[in-house]
């Protein structure tokens, strides 16, 4: 019965180390890096979300090029 206490205390613990690792870099990347959004609604039509309301698109937002100040023609920038 020690044993499987033991064997538990030390998954938590590996979990516990995954997760403050893991934790702070996705958040760290969702904020420097790109994160996912939904692009809702007819504001983006007809180059995003053709089908109207019933559909929505899922798009990339690349934070690293505009820290970088790479923003050309045709792109679509999205502002909060």
């Amino acid at each position: 019965m020690a044993q499987a206490q033991g064997f538990g205390r030390k998954y938590v613990k590996a979990f516990f180390k995954g997760f403050f690792v893991a934790v702070p870099v996705t958040v760290t990347f969702l904020d420097r890096v790109a994160c996912v959004a939904r692009v809702e609604g007819a504001s983006m039509q007809p180059s995003l979300n053709p089908g109207g309301k019933q559909t929505s698109d899922v798009v990339l937002l690349n934070h690293w090029s505009i820290r970088n100040y790479d923003v050309q023609r045709g792109d679509i920038v999205s502002l909060v």
